[in-house]
Order: structure tokens, then C-alpha cells, then sequence
């Protein structure tokens, strides 16, 4: 069956469109533990240095992360997450979280992440209305775009 012409309008294709690309979900884990420098990406993401620079051009392009001078001869830079871009961080913690638990089960895992309470962070997605944890069960989806529903596209 070939590709829909014009397949689902979502949010999450739209994101992954910009940060769905290889190693930049990793570019973003390392700028908001601090590391944003070049040759630091370079080495804690194992990336290409043709490939991290193109990444890293789109993630600012797009407001993700910004770019400043830290030193002037010879003229280096080092990336920041911005508002954006930290509002993403509780994906990348989710998608660890997911990984600890799925992918490296019995193993040591390679990095916890604390909470300013002083344990170990589980995140959990809760419904910002009553605060109960979201379960799939609980969950009705209603799409909002023309000519959509939950199984495909309307008949024309």
C-alpha cells in the first residue's frame, strides 16, 4: 500500500519533524546536563562532527537552543537550552525513565537523575485537571482536524 498523499495532521509528527532526528534528542540530554560545547557534544554523543553541526543549526533555527560566543580568538560557541528547549526536558526524562525500565532491566543503570527532594526522579504524566496519573485506559482521543477521526480519513 503506498503512502497517504496527506497523511494525519499531528502535533507529534510535527515534533518529531524537528526533534525526532538522529542524535538530537542527545544534543538536547547534553546541553541541559551543561555540556554545550562543540568538542563536549562531539564526545559524550558520539555524532559525526558535519552531522552535530547540522543539528544543531536546525535546534537553534528553531528556537530550541541558542548560541553564544565563550571565547573570541579563536571564536568558539556553546549551546543552551531556551525556554523551548527546557520544556523538553521532561520527555527526555520520560523516554529515560522508559529505557531504565524496558531496556535495561537487571543492569546498572548508566545515569539517575535526582529531584530537589532529594530522591531518585520517576516521572509521572498526570492530567493537569484532577491530578490523577494518566493510564490508557482513562484516555479518549477526539480529533480536531477537518476530515479526521480516530480511524483514518473521512470518505470525500
Amino acid at each position: 500500500m503506498a503512502a497517504p498523499k496527506d497523511p494525519r495532521p499531528c502535533s507529534i509528527a510535527d515534533a518529531l519533524a524537528l526533534v525526532g532526528e538522529k542524535y538530537s534528542l542527545l544534543v538536547l540530554r547534553e546541553v541541559c546536563l551543561g555540556n554545550g560545547r562543540f568538542d563536549q557534544l562531539v564526545r559524550n554523543i558520539g555524532a559525526p562532527r558535519d552531522v552535530l553541526a547540522a543539528r544543531l543549526r536546525r535546534l537553534v533555527g528553531a528556537g530550541i537552543l541558542t548560541k553564544r560566543v565563550y571565547n573570541e580568538r579563536p571564536e568558539r560557541f556553546e549551546y543552551r537550552p531556551t525556554q523551548a528547549g527546557l520544556e523538553l526536558e521532561p520527555v527526555l526524562m520520560t523516554l529515560k525513565e522508559w529505557g531504565d525500565r524496558h531496556l535495561r532491566q537487571g543492569t546498572d543503570l548508566p545515569m539517575v537523575v535526582e529531584h530537589v527532594c532529594g530522591h531518585e526522579l520517576v516521572p509521572q504524566v498526570t492530567c493537569s485537571a484532577c491530578g490523577a496519573p494518566v493510564r490508557h485506559e482513562d484516555l479518549t482521543a477526539r480529533p480536531q482536524a477537518p476530515g479526521w477521526t480516530v480511524a483514518g480519513p473521512t470518505a470525500a
